[in-house]
């Protein structure tokens, strides 16, 4: 048996006080890693979507389950804890809800103004911003005069200008594509040290399709993993120390299929980047139903070994990386790394976890106070309730006024044009149906007074009008895509099965009214989440028809949807804006709120244009929605409430043997 030393005892108790006192990061002491140990604190937002007050504009009422309020206190409690720490934005910052639509639309931002959002965040001193693609949702003017309000630098390296000649010898970046901050941190043994952080960030190529009104002929938009290929290497040369990529992209495929919205997972085996702040999927990272993805460590929130990190959306969650840098040789490198996300609410208790800061709140509050004053006026009549709780398991009144006023719409334009006799079709989806937003997250508009905050709870993107002429087989298509939303059901369990696939982003489900339909979930899915062709046998769309007669493969229709979808939006079969026949510059919800006020008062009852295919048997079909649905479900005789949930939603059950 080998003798121990008295110096190894020490050297021994040494380690041992050390590894007791790394509280807030990995470990690795200097004497082992090189000449030098520094611990650096990386934090991110995401998708804010405006929500700077932790205010609910379309219930009225504030709220604990997001806003920007709110993660400040994180951010700051994030700072306390680490020596040394940098602050990063993802995108999807200047719209999503009523705030952004003011500053936008109703009180458009002049020159000179500050945009609210970056009155609340230039107080919290953010490093650098990226560009995410609703960026582009009210015009390249407006986006502009929006960031010279900010006191911190903005990257994106893929967007460019367009010359017209597809010449990558002519290529200008429309923005910053990387910036190099030079900052002074302290090393674990107090000794200042000047580190440059290369800082690029990324969009999903796809802007150029759902902003085609606003972005044609201006700007243009290249692969992600592609441009990372390009500018990395270039970054490098130029001395930076550590490279954080901020793609405004979801984790996605393994696999590249090339201009990938969701590009993250690709981006990580791009040599050269050292961390990854993602977002645009509203998700987060480390999380839930990441263990079976290879390459991904859910417990250190790595992807293929590179530190990565995605909080949520609408600052309900402030993201953080842990890095262990070590200096050798004179050279930095990542020698470990921790990621976590942050909640601000705890929605299991139903409790804030923190309070908001009352500094952001003052800076944005003349601005709070317009926007609630303009949610609040009225603009018609409804003559019944209109709720989502059941808009994924039945026809649905918040789907059916959508539908009703964009095909109201579309009819009227094509009076006198070459397509005046063609039967229109109306797509709209459940914008607002719990799944990956919450329990709360549903549209609840007693009958009476409609009032604008509650036509932006009807439709809360800032879409255009878009009509596309279709065939019948395409129609056919569009919904099986759609009908992804739902799980398989075997008829011969008796087991409890969900009919809801919960990963199934539920502004993908699309209720296609004027025709009516079937949904037979005991057949397999057609289309993949991605939306590619996997089960080319299966149909789950049965008794497709138009006013009573089977619609035939050939048949013409028009199709009212939004820039989103017509543009190639959710890959659906058929859709790549090259059949758009209606192009308008309005807006979907600004059209919904022109119909109300024409018809005054409205009755949004749904017309059971689809259903389930009946399913004989004993199938224990469930699914999940708000408890808040119990009272509507009691009038039901196809819906039973059973108990509500840990995480704040209820279960039901559905009889799927009627139709």
């Amino acid at each position: 048996m080998r003798k121990i030393g008295k110096k190894q005892i020490v050297f021994s108790l040494l380690a041992t006080t050390l590894i007791a006192s790394s509280l807030a990061f990995p470990l690795v002491p200097a004497s082992a890693a090189g000449e030098s140990t520094l611990h650096l604190r990386l934090l991110e937002t995401t998708d804010i979507h405006t929500n700077i007050v932790n205010y609910d504009y379309y219930q009225d009422k504030s709220t604990d389950e997001f806003g920007l309020a709110k993660t400040a206190t994180l951010i700051k409690a994030a700072r306390e804890e680490a020596k040394n720490s940098l602050l990063f934005d993802n995108g999807d910052l200047i719209q999503g809800n009523p705030l952004g639509d003011y500053v936008a639309k109703v009180q458009p931002l002049k020159d000179g103004e500050i945009h609210p959002v970056y009155k609340a965040m230039n107080l919290l001193d953010y490093d650098a911003g990226n560009i995410g693609n609703h960026e582009f949702n009210f015009g390249l003017d407006h986006l502009q005069r929006s960031l010279k309000g900010a006191n911190f630098p903005y990257v994106n390296a893929n967007v460019y200008i367009d010359d017209k000649d597809n010449d990558p010898a002519n290529d200008k970046n429309y923005f910053t594509p990387y910036q190099i901050l030079e900052k002074t941190f302290k090393d674990d043994n107090g000794n200042d040290v000047t580190l440059k952080i290369g800082v690029i960030g990324f969009v999903p190529p796809q802007i150029t399709n759902w902003d085609k009104s606003n972005l044609e002929g201006q700007v243009i938009a290249k692969d992600i993993v592609e441009t990372a290929n390009k500018y990395i290497p270039e970054i490098k040369a130029k001395g930076a120390d550590l490279i954080v990529a901020i793609p405004h992209s979801g984790l996605g495929n393994t696999e590249a299929s090339g201009m990938d919205e969701n590009a993250t997972y690709l981006l990580s085996k791009v040599e050269g980047i050292d961390a990854i702040l993602y977002g645009h999927t509203h998700t987060t990272f480390p999380g839930k139903g990441y263990d079976e993805i290879p390459g991904v460590d859910n417990a250190k929130g790595t992807i293929n070994g590179v530190a990565a990190v995605q909080p949520g959306y609408w600052g309900n969650h402030l993201g953080i990386i842990d890095l262990t840098l070590v200096q050798e040789n004179g050279k930095w490198k990542v020698a470990d790394s921790q990621s976590t996300v942050k909640p601000i609410y705890d929605a299991v208790n139903k409790k804030a976890l923190v309070d908001a800061d009352p500094k952001i709140i003052e800076a944005v509050k003349a601005d709070h106070d317009h926007t609630v004053e303009w949610v609040r006026s009225a603009v018609g009549t409804t003559a019944a309730p209109i709720q989502s709780f059941f808009a994924l398991v039945q026809d649905d009144p918040s789907i059916q006024i959508v539908t009703n006023a964009q095909k109201w719409y579309v009819e009227k334009n094509i009076k006198g044009t070459e397509y005046e006799n063609i039967p229109v079709l109306s797509a709209g989806a459940p914008f607002k149906a719990g799944g990956r937003n919450g329990a709360s997250y549903y549209t609840n508009i007693p009958a009476g007074t409609i009032a604008i905050k509650n036509v932006s709870d009807l439709y809360v993107y800032p879409n255009t009008v878009k009509a596309v002429l279709l065939n019948g087989a395409q129609v056919q298509e569009w919904l099986e895509r759609s009908a992804g939303q739902f799980n398989q059901i075997d008829p011969k369990k008796t087991e409890e099965q969900p009919l809801v696939n919960d990963a199934f982003p539920t502004y993908n489900y699309d209720v296609i009214d004027g025709v009516s339909y079937e949904i037979d979930v005991t057949q397999p899915v057609r289309y993949d989440l991605d939306g590619k062709l996997v089960n080319p046998d299966a149909h789950r769309i049965k008794n497709l028809s138009f006013n009573g007669k089977p619609v035939n493969p050939e048949d013409k229709f028009i199709v009212v949807t939004n820039n989103y979808r017509a543009g190639g939006g959710g890959n659906f079969p058929g859709l790549d804006g090259k059949n758009i026949i209606i192009d308008s510059p309005d807006e979907n919800r600004q059209v919904i709120i022109d119909y109300i006020l024409e018809n005054k008062t409205i009755n949004p009852t749904a017309d059971n244009n689809w259903s389930f295919t009946p399913i004989q048997g004993k199938v224990n079909v469930t699914f999940t929605t708000s408890p808040q649905a119990q009272a509507f479900a009691e009038k039901l005789t196809n819906i039973q409430f059973i108990n509500t949930q840990p995480d704040g939603f209820a279960k039901y059950s559905i009889d799927l043997s009627q139709k």
